[in-house]
This record gives C-alpha cells, structure tokens and sequence, in this order.
C-alpha cells in the first residue's frame, strides 16, 4: 500500500512538474524572443532579466512541491557568506540528480542563479534545453578515450569550449557549478577508478582551472559544498515519488589562491601540479567532512 502511496505521488509529481514547465515556458519565449532581437547591449539589460527571472520562477515551483509535498528535509550548515552580488564559483560531490536541487535548496534567491557545465544532448530536451541555451548554460562534448584515439583533433575541445562558455559571464554576478568527480559516483566506479578517497570519486581538476583562468580575477569566493544522504542517493523516480531520506549540506567558504588566475595549466606542468595538488588537498578535506556527516548521522 505505501509503495502505491509513492508511485502515485511519483506521476503527480511528473504530471504537475510538465504543467509548470509548459505555462511558464510561454513567458521563457517571450524572453527568448526579445534575446534573438535585440541588440547585445538590450539583451544583457532586458532580455537575459526576463530569462533569469522566469527560471527563478520555475525553480520556486520546485522546490515549493519538494518541501510541501515531498516534505524533503534538508539540514543546512553554512559557514558561508551569500551574496546576489558576487560571482561564486561553487563545487561539490556528485550522487544524484537531486544534488542540483539541493544547492538550489541552500542558494535561492541568496546567490546569482546557479549555472552548470551540461551534456550537449540535453540541448535537445523540449523547454529545458532552450532555457539553458538562453541563460548561457555552457553545453560540453563529451568524449571516450576510445573515441579520441580515433579522432585527436577532439582532444581539448571541451576547455575551449570551457573557456568561450565563461567569457559570457563577465558582464553579471554568476555563480558556476562544478561536480569535480565528472559523474555520479557509485560503488562500481569508485572500485574501478581504484579511489584513494572513501566516499568520493578522483576529482577532475581541467575543468575547474580553465574556469578560473577564463574569469581571471572575477570570482569572490569559492562554495565547497558537501552533500550527504542519510539513507541512499535517489534514483530519479524515488526523487518524484519523493523518496530520499534526510539531508546534509554542508558549505564552505574558501579562498582562491591569486596565481591561479594567472597560471598556464595546460602548458606549465608545475603550474598543473601545484593546482592538482590544490584540488586534491580540498577533496580529502571532504572526504573527512563525509566522513564526520555519516558518524554525526549514526548518533541521531
């Protein structure tokens, strides 16, 4: 009988998530109307407004249902300073779809709209993908080992797509979200990378640097977000049937050592090992935090 309670609300919740999505979508277009039209200076001051205010809109809806349907509880420890006027470059640990909504849980309305580095395929989602393009979402073409032995003239293209992605955010306080692991972790991955962290996949450190070389001097601060699940990550389905346990998001605030900024990470193989060194320090400092979530959590 519970399980038919849960499945009930899964397609409730799939069935309300496509009406919000297609009203709100008409005024999405509107936006992305006046974006296609406008000249650049217009866009930046009216258009990408109404954009980022419709998304906004949208997310609240979300997150509403989340805590008023799914009576999602998520404990928040932050040890941060938010602000809607500073550019954030936020990290984090990567289990679930859910973890996008659990920042956005911690940061709505508090930090300029989170932004993420998106599968290229996902252009294609109906709505969705047109927002992302629209807000400047930097879309990555992602590619196999095997694929690159195949075709070298690939290797690179995502830093440089990184990198172009990034420029647009000069003009307005942007907070860019990175899963440093690259994918959701699991047992079987983390065995197979042979992970010398204990909850955490090795983290991917490119990415983050050309970020930061991209922005220069532009970011405020760096979010270490910490997230853990008290009982298991959600598949998608338990997510709209809003089963996922409690939550713990823990957030850090942490500086960016200025020669980052300025470093050659993809030619200077000091420079690349002095901030892999960096990013790996960070990670086994989460590590540890995991570590102190989950023996906090056995005591409740």
């Amino acid at each position: 009988m519970q399980s038919l309670y849960f499945n009930l609300i899964g397609l409730l919740s799939v069935f309300a998530l496509i009406v919000h999505t297609l009203f709100l979508g008409v005024f999405l277009f509107c936006g992305i109307l006046l974006k296609l039209i406008l000249p650049k200076s217009l866009k930046i001051r009216l258009a990408d407004p109404i954009i980022v205010e419709v998304s906004l809109i949208w997310m609240g809806g979300i997150l509403f249902w989340m805590r008023h349907v799914h009576r999602l509880k998520v404990t928040i420890n932050n040890e941060a300073q938010l602000s809607m006027a500073q550019w954030n470059l936020v990290i984090g640990n990567h289990q679930s779809w859910l973890d996008i909504f659990v920042l956005f849980f911690a940061t709505y309305r508090k930090l300029p709209v989170l932004k993420f580095f998106i599968k290229k395929q996902l252009l294609y989602v109906p709505i969705a993908g047109a927002a992302w393009w629209a807000m400047d979402y930097p879309f990555m073409s992602r590619y196999s080992r095997k694929y690159l032995t195949k075709h070298p003239e690939k290797a690179g293209k995502d830093l440089e797509t990184t990198k172009e992605a990034c420029k647009k955010f000069t003009h307005v306080p942007t907070s860019i979200v990175n899963f440093l692991e690259g994918t959701r972790f699991t047992e079987a991955k983390h065995k197979q990378q042979k992970s010398p962290y204990k909850r955490l996949l090795k983290p991917k450190s490119g990415g983050l640097a050309f970020t930061i070389q991209a922005l220069d001097d532009k970011f405020d601060t760096l979010l270490d977000a910490t997230i853990y699940y008290q009982d298991k990550a959600p598949s998608t389905w338990e997510m709209a049937c809003g089963r996922c346990g409690d939550i713990s998001l823990h957030i850090k605030q942490r500086p960016i050592p200025a020669q980052f900024s300025n470093m050659d990470y993809t030619h200077n193989p000091e420079h690349k090992a002095h901030f892999q060194a960096w990013v790996n320090k960070l990670w086994q400092e989460k590590d540890d935090q995991l570590a102190a979530m989950h023996a906090q959590s056995d005591h409740r």
